[in-house]
């Protein structure tokens, strides 16, 4: 009877452990983590991180991390080892799921936009090579999705109707005019710095270069 009460127990330490590392941040860190967008396909989490700060162990799924900012992360594991990176304001990189604290290592703000994705395995939808009037780098890839540093011409537009059988993430690395409808609503024609818009799945849009100039943004292209 001991035994079997001391596995019990045992065995409920072993599932709030669990529990405990699979924290969502932007419950057990609200203060750093902010919900911009969320659906059946991704989460967009603004993550803030003040200079000297940290928060409590939570987990992320498989994502892509656009920085905001230039800014030097120390992220700790559950086994308590630590690992310093660093971050370039505007280009992405693929983080694969994880568990960890995070901590701003640097001595100014570190700001990064989130990209989750939710799918219980990738799509397989194919993913441009190219797009008229819009040149377009690969800057991170993972299963789920690839992020492109795109770059706008003046002449840069797609008719009202247009779809495209994988998901975008558009996120404004400065503020740009650029006119984006999606599925027939009002269409959002000036954008801030981190801002961040959704086109779903074969989903009608139509999107136009209003600046009379080159525009720069991310596209995260999801499978």
């Amino acid at each position: 009877m001991k035994v079997s009460s001391a596995l019990s127990v045992a065995s409920l330490v072993v599932l709030w452990s669990a529990g405990a590392l699979a924290q969502d941040p932007a419950k057990v860190a609200s203060d750093h983590y902010k919900v911009l967008l969320d659906n059946d396909t991704v989460r967009v989490l603004k993550v803030d991180y003040p200079a000297g700060s940290k928060a409590a162990m939570h987990s992320h799924p498989d994502a892509i991390a656009i920085p905001l900012t230039d800014a030097k992360g120390r992220f700790t594991t559950p086994d308590g080892k630590s690992e310093d990176r660093s971050m370039t304001a505007g280009e992405p990189l693929y983080t694969p799921a994880d568990t960890h604290s995070p901590m701003n290592a640097g001595a100014t703000p570190m700001q990064v936009l989130l990209v989750e994705f939710k799918a219980a395995k990738p799509g397989t939808a194919a993913l441009p090579a190219s797009r008229a009037n819009l040149a377009t780098k690969s800057t991170a890839e993972g299963p789920y999705a690839t992020a492109y540093k795109a770059t706008a011409d003046p002449t840069f537009e797609e008719p009202a109707g247009s779809k495209h059988d994988y998901a975008q993430v558009v996120v404004a690395l400065a503020p740009i005019q650029m006119s984006l409808s999606i599925d027939g609503k009002a269409p959002k024609t000036t954008w801030a710095r981190g801002d961040v818009q959704y086109i779903g799945r074969n989903v009608p849009h139509a999107s136009k270069n209003t600046s009379g100039k080159p525009v720069d943004f991310i596209i995260v292209a999801i499978k």
